[in-house]
């Protein structure tokens, strides 16, 4: 009778050097060392008197948070489109233009009438109305025609479309309203003053940037939670055949993903153009890249992680290079705001590949 060995599993894991993770540990730590000399020296700088005063960080904090926002309502439609469908909508950023160039005839016409500045926020409310539907419109249009005769090629094929459609918006409103930049009316009434909030004077159009983003956030999350439509697009963004056998009409919901995206863009591109008064047939791109980096870094399909990867995207951009490059002596820092951006989206995700909040995938994505 032969006795036969039987092999015990090890008592311990033996550690194996890998180089890719010696790597990322070393950018971790070299990241986290930099950022903290890179603070102490600003904090240094401004216990001596030098760089920015108190009252200017507070108003850098409020205008970073501003644009923050508005990232992460475009973002929200990056969001959308990703849960349902399962690939990146590059032609999102234009959706916000569209809304924000048509919204212009809308507002000069009202500003040539008088009514901009007569009757103020009816004003704001009716060209936010024209800018909401041109976005909306746009944005069905372009899964109607674009994606949806697509639907079940390979991902890689609609997400090169959608770059195709990105430029061929870029330029059909260049021939709609020619190259040149377009000034918004001034902001009108209160709106371009300053109001004073706890203490706190901010200008009225940052004000409304606040306001509306919020309550555009607190109506997306009831639509999505609470309403039979929006319990459709979650069904539909789990599993569209599944949510398809139980009744769900999925051509209509995703239809409807869009839309809504669509008139968040176009939200946000009214109040792009009322802060920044300056608009274009290419304005949508970097904001549309950046969303789009606003949405990976809250968690790709994750739409409170969308809004909260735009908020700390305006503060990156904003308050990171005078709060860590400036305290490294390193010159002209304002004009790397969109290196720190993206630099800081490449360290988050070193540190949390899944984004801040995580995540949000479908059973086919997570397969």
């Amino acid at each position: 009778m032969t006795s036969t060995a039987t092999k015990l599993p090890p008592s311990g894991r033996r550690f194996r050097f890998n180089w890719v993770d010696g790597f990322l540990w070393f950018v971790r730590i070299a990241a986290l060392i930099t950022i903290v000399v890179g603070i102490t020296g600003s904090v240094q700088n401004f216990m001596a008197g030098e760089g920015l005063s108190a009252t200017q960080w507070r108003d850098l904090l409020i205008s970073s948070t501003s644009t923050g926002l508005m990232y992460g309502m475009i973002a929200l439609g990056y969001s959308m489109v990703y849960g349902v469908l399962g690939f990146i909508n590059f032609a999102h950023g234009e959706v916000f233009m569209a809304g924000s160039m048509v919204g212009f005839i809308g507002a000069t016409l009202l500003f040539d009438s008088g009514f901009w500045d007569s009757n103020p926020f009816a004003a704001v409310f009716i060209v936010l109305v024209i800018s909401m539907i041109t976005s909306t419109i746009v944005a069905v249009l372009v899964e109607r025609i674009a994606y949806r005769p697509l639907r079940n090629a390979p991902r890689l094929i609609p997400l090169i479309t959608s770059i195709g459609v990105s430029f061929f918006l870029q330029y059909a409103f260049a021939g709609l309203f020619g190259f040149s930049t377009r000034s918004y009316p001034p902001a009108p009434g209160a709106l371009g003053e300053e109001i004073i909030i706890f203490g706190i004077p901010i200008q009225g159009t940052k004000l409304l940037v606040f306001v509306v983003a919020i309550a555009s956030m607190i109506g997306l999350w009831y639509f999505v939670s609470r309403t039979k439509a929006g319990r459709a697009m979650r069904a539909v963004a789990e599993d569209k055949e599944i949510a398809g056998l139980m009744g769900i009409d999925v051509d209509k919901t995703i239809v409807l993903t869009f839309a809504v995206g669509g008139a968040m863009a176009g939200v946000a591109g009214l109040l792009w153009a009322l802060l920044f008064r300056v608009v274009d047939n290419l304005m949508g791109f970097l904001p549309g890249l950046k969303a789009f980096t606003a949405a990976v870094l809250g968690g790709i399909g994750n739409l409170p992680g969308a809004m909260l990867g735009g908020v700390l995207l305006g503060l990156f951009e904003g308050v990171g290079p005078l709060l860590v490059l400036d305290g490294l002596g390193i010159p002209a820092v304002s004009q790397l705001k969109d290196a720190v951006a993206f630099a800081a989206l490449f360290l988050v995700l070193i540190f949390r590949p899944s984004g801040l909040l995580g995540e949000r995938l479908g059973s086919e994505d997570r397969a």
